[in-house]
């Protein structure tokens, strides 16, 4: 909770539930990141959140941007945003979607599979590729393996085919997991990277730039992080080890470490029960759950600190539900919270470090439950 957003929940008292988000964070946030890693170009990932107002506070700070789909290409184009600063990072495409972008200026682009790269060849001819590889999410909480990349031999047949067939073969990249809390994963993974990179130089390509994909992470409950300093000196480390002078152009692509702790949720207790006579934890629901804009507390794998007018007085463990007629709307459940034994119906409870992967994620009406407002400050 910053003075700015504590302020303004203050003074405007918003209707629940509601995203607040402090601009001067997300700034702040971009530059202890690029002065942590100087070295490495940054493309924002904008499905962490593609507000314009804060795409706009990013823009002003020199970020690039990492697009996940035609429409976020457009977001970035509606504000301002240079197509040579956008990245099509997504490795699944149709091919109109390939086109469009590629109509409208974007001349980078992510592949994983041979399908995906003849769409890129016949679509958008002469283009930079860059191709994911499979990375182990070990130690992330919100992990991204399996569904996006290729082994390490496709990966450089790709790139060899990449060339043969008009496009430049521009790079590899990888991600070691969404809120990847061990700096050591991106040793690994830059290790098989170089690898690629090695053999590709064998047959006589010189790709470019490594794309280190995101990953770093935001403070949520009972986290111990690592300091940022500390994940950009295993990065530089592996890179000096693995490439030594002949380092390729870095890229990274943060989203989470960049707006999760610029943003709270104020939410609104909608009902405290209990589930029999005597039973010592109580049921308490907000007005805002897993289909308004906390889906990643599915299997409680984010879970966000919370806030509430009763801090420090006695507390009782609890199982916090969403508002909806459905029974997979619950928070947390296994990882067992406690709430102040004061908190009742009609209180308001603020959801900090709440500004990524939120109200990007919420249903449209689900229930009739309208999308949360958002403010950013």
């Amino acid at each position: 909770m910053t003075p700015k957003i504590s302020r303004f929940l203050a003074e405007k008292g918003p209707p629940t539930p509601c995203l607040v988000v402090d601009l001067d964070r997300v700034a702040a946030n971009y530059v202890a990141l690029r002065e942590a890693l100087p070295e490495a170009e940054i493309y924002y990932a904008m499905k962490a959140n593609p507000a314009p107002r804060l795409l706009s506070t990013l823009v002003e700070q020199g970020s690039s941007f990492d697009a996940a789909s035609a429409e976020e290409i457009d977001q970035c184009l509606d504000v301002g945003i240079a197509p040579d600063r956008i990245s099509y990072g997504n490795t699944i495409k149709k091919r109109r979607d390939i086109a469009r972008a590629y109509d409208r200026g974007v001349r980078l682009f992510a592949f994983d599979s041979d399908e995906e790269l003849d769409k890129l060849a016949a679509e958008a001819p002469g283009a930079r590729v860059f191709c994911r590889i499979l990375t182990s999410s070990d130690g992330a909480d919100w992990p991204l393996s399996r569904k996006f990349g290729c082994d390490l031999d496709m990966a450089r047949n790709l790139m060899l085919k990449a060339t043969d067939k008009g496009l430049e073969a521009h790079g590899i990249s990888f991600h070691v997991g969404s809120q990847q809390t061990d700096p050591e994963q991106w040793e690994i993974a830059i290790g098989r990277a170089a690898m690629v990179f090695s053999d590709l130089r064998e047959r006589g390509l010189r790709p470019k730039m490594l794309n280190l994909g995101g990953g770093f992470p935001a403070r949520y409950r009972g986290d111990a992080l690592p300091p940022m300093e500390q994940f950009a000196s295993a990065i530089m480390a592996a890179m000096a080890r693995h490439f030594g002078n002949d380092r390729p152009d870095m890229i990274i692509e943060p989203g989470r470490s960049i707006t999760a702790d610029a943003g709270v949720i104020r939410t609104e207790v909608v009902l405290i029960s209990r589930k029999a006579y005597g039973d010592p934890v109580r049921w308490v629901y907000f007005d805002v759950g897993k289909f308004g804009g906390l889906a990643e507390t599915m299997d409680e794998a984010i879970r966000y600190p919370v806030a509430t007018a009763y801090d420090g007085w006695p507390e009782g463990p609890v199982v916090i539900a969403g508002p909806t007629c459905d029974g997979a709307d619950i928070l947390y459940d296994r990882y067992r919270y406690t709430l102040p034994l004061a908190l009742k119906t009609g209180d308001i409870v603020d959801l900090l470090s709440a500004g990524a992967y939120t109200s990007v994620y919420a249903s449209r009406a689900f229930n009739g439950f309208q999308p949360m407002a958002e403010y950013y400050i």
